[in-house]
């Protein structure tokens, strides 16, 4: 079987178990589990095969015209270079993993044959994007991902949580798919084609006659799908849905498609050195803003979302300094150890068993309770804070230096101001992530809280895939040495530099957490918390749609019930409160945008129901009334009629007669 034969059936197994999973969720529910997890491993080992025999080496390109549309063709392309082939590999290995820990998550939820098809769908369409050589058939998987990202984040629909979660990340990355359209047609236009191979080889040959614009168009696509600054306020609120689904969002699928697109097309964006500055400056902001409101979250789920945007700010960061092998590497590593920090949560959340859901301020002893949760967990906190030799360390320093290449002058790819903005913040965001990585297993692991019941061990299916990511988690970083031969060849050896400054940073914003966190609690020791309600032993997924509907702190006040030993406190201070609330920047569109909207909706309102309606109905009285009269003349007395037609005869006789006189 040819490469290209395997290539095809990756996205098309799991299309295909959807498909079945939807037929057959309630004629046949013994089969919904296996049309789940079987399609989707098969895919995860044809995308390591097809990875193998591709090697890293030349590109596998094939295609065939979809469509004639007159002018600029539509074709049914692969294009797999290392980048796509290693990114399939990660898509395949997270989602078999989501698939896996699901059948114990949801073991109970009626609703889990469509929860499994959709997840197949999500994950079909993510590899679809993957390997797509046409940016027409790329919009359709990123399509396909954006409709399914509505229906798994509202989940637990009953909960209005979670269905104003589902349409507000709908809409928000809605709002950037619209300059995205365009600037895709545009991009299409100038170059002939939709073929990414075309569009490089246009670019290269300065063919492109748009490019700022085009740039700056689509760079509005990947901030919406890819959660940057300033449309990321969709992904913090998207953890309404189950947690199983925030683990693929967040590490392979939705919000990964944005950065892997600019790698993808990097020559586009590098032919606008305005376009990389835009691009360094939204990476800044979104790494050094999420980090700090991830510092100000009780909600466990809400740090690792916050968490997640941060890390994508790096990854767009290396993008800015036209290093896609560091953003790709970044992309890989942040892909394992993030889906392994919202699994674990997810076992935390059944083993704290409290309608607090998520909360880290009512943990309390779970280091003993779930021990797999607790390694695992720390694992990918360190990758998560950069320390060596985890994974993070060797991704985030390859991140950090491509920009300080730049910044020091060494390359003409992208803009010294580029390099220069990327790597102050990307250093800034280094100790807040230590901070919050910090924080986090401090509360989550020796928090305050109330004790809740145990629920004894969680399924195998749980702990078991928690085990199979520590691993990438662990020594994923350690490839840094043969990925530069499936990349672009730069080397991806962390710099003596960064490598110093970063992991010192690193590890003074851990110190002084965990001094903050000491002193918190030795002040906080005469202040027990209260007791909170424990929730009864039952399904994970029950216990988090349970915890929506109850209106508890994680997705209603943020900032309700503080927890004085919280260091996050001591360490903001009076930002705090606004870092806490994400700068307030929901309320800013609220102000900007949903005001004026509602108050524009409401005049078409009253215009349409009290102008043009107004007419509508005179229309309609005129007539009616005219009837009226004639019907009140006719009374069916000869006599009035009589009467009548002589009154009209003597008035006409009258009329003529004055008439003749006058002539």
């Amino acid at each position: 079987m040819t490469t290209t034969t395997l290539a095809v059936l990756v996205p098309l197994l799991p299309f295909l178990g959807a498909a079945a999973g939807l037929l057959l969720g309630r004629t046949a529910p013994g089969f919904v589990r296996p049309l789940a997890v079987l399609p989707t491993l098969a895919a995860l080992v044809i995308a390591v095969l097809v990875a193998v025999r591709q090697g890293g080496g030349r590109a596998v390109d094939a295609a065939t015209e979809l469509t004639p549309t007159g002018s600029v063709p539509i074709e049914l392309a692969l294009h797999i270079d290392g980048f796509a082939a290693l990114v399939a590999v990660l898509v395949g290995l997270v989602a078999s993993c989501v698939q896996i820990y699901s059948t114990g998550y949801l073991r109970d939820d009626p609703r889990y044959p469509s929860y499994a098809a959709l997840v197949s769908l999500f994950t079909s369409a993510m590899l679809l994007v993957v390997y797509s050589g046409d940016l027409i058939v790329l919009l359709v998987g990123w399509e396909i991902m954006g409709i399914c990202s509505y229906f798994l984040v509202g989940h637990y629909w009953e909960t209005p949580e979670a269905r104003a979660a589902s349409i507000k990340a709908f809409l928000v990355t809605k709002l950037g798919d619209v300059p995205f359209l365009i600037g895709l047609f545009a991009l299409g236009t100038d170059a002939g084609s939709f073929r990414i191979t075309k569009i490089l080889g246009t670019v290269a040959s300065g063919g492109l006659d748009h490019p700022t614009l085009i740039a700056l168009l689509l760079l509005a696509g990947v901030a919406g799908k890819s959660a940057q600054f300033p449309l990321h306020t969709w992904l913090p609120d998207a953890m309404a849905g189950p947690t199983p689904v925030s683990a693929l969002i967040h590490a392979a699928t939705m919000v990964a498609a944005g950065v892997y697109f600019i790698a993808r097309l990097l020559p586009v964006f590098e032919a606008s050195s305005a376009a990389m500055v835009v691009l360094a400056v939204m990476a800044a902001v979104t790494m050094t803003g999420s980090a700090l409101a991830a510092l100000a979250q009780d909600d466990i789920k809400r740090v690792l979302a916050y968490s997640t945007i941060g890390q994508l700010g790096y990854m767009t960061g290396a993008l800015a300094v036209a290093d896609r092998g560091a953003a790709v590497f970044h992309l890989l590593s942040h892909g394992a150890f993030k889906a392994l920090l919202f699994l674990a949560v997810g076992v935390v959340i059944h083993a704290s068993g409290t309608n607090s859901l998520a909360a880290m301020s009512r943990m309390k002893d779970l280091r003993a309770r779930i021990p797999d949760a607790f390694w695992t967990m720390t694992v990918a906190l360190l990758a998560l804070a950069a320390i060596p030799p985890f994974s993070g360390f060797f991704s985030k320093e390859a991140v950090l230096g491509a920009a300080e290449h730049v910044a020091t002058g060494h390359t003409e790819h992208a803009p010294g101001a580029a390099g220069w903005i990327v790597l102050l913040a990307g250093l800034v965001t280094a100790v807040l992530t230590a901070a919050y990585a910090t924080r986090l297993w401090l509360l989550a692991f020796n928090g305050r809280g109330a004790e809740a019941p145990d629920h004894g061990r969680q399924p195998l299916t749980m702990t078991a895939v928690l085990w199979v990511l520590a691993v990438p988690s662990l020594a994923f970083g350690l490839a840094y040495g043969p990925l530069p031969d499936w990349f672009d060849g730069r080397d991806l050896t962390p710099v003596l530099t960064t490598s110093v400054l970063g992991t010192g940073l690193a590890l003074v914003g851990g110190l002084v957490t965990y001094g903050a966190w000491r002193h918190t609690t030795a002040m906080a020791a005469r202040t027990p918390l209260g007791a909170v309600a424990a929730h009864p032993e039952g399904d994970a997924g029950l216990v988090e749609a349970e915890a929506i509907a109850s209106h508890t702190p994680a997705y209603g006040d943020i900032a309700s019930a503080p927890d004085p030993a919280d260091p996050g406190r001591l360490l903001l201070g009076p930002l705090h409160r606004h870092a806490a609330a994400g700068f307030h920047l929901d309320a800013v569109y609220t102000t900007l945008f949903v005001r004026p909207v509602q108050a524009a909706a409401a005049l078409v309102r009253f215009l349409d129901r009290e102008v043009v309606d107004t007419y509508v109905r005179g229309a309609g009285a005129l007539p009616r009334w005219l009837g009226e009269a004639a019907r009140r003349a006719q009374t069916g007395n000869v006599q009035t009629y009589v009467s009548a037609l002589l009154a009209g005869t003597v008035v006409l006789t009258v009329a003529v007669l004055l008439v003749a006189t006058g002539a």
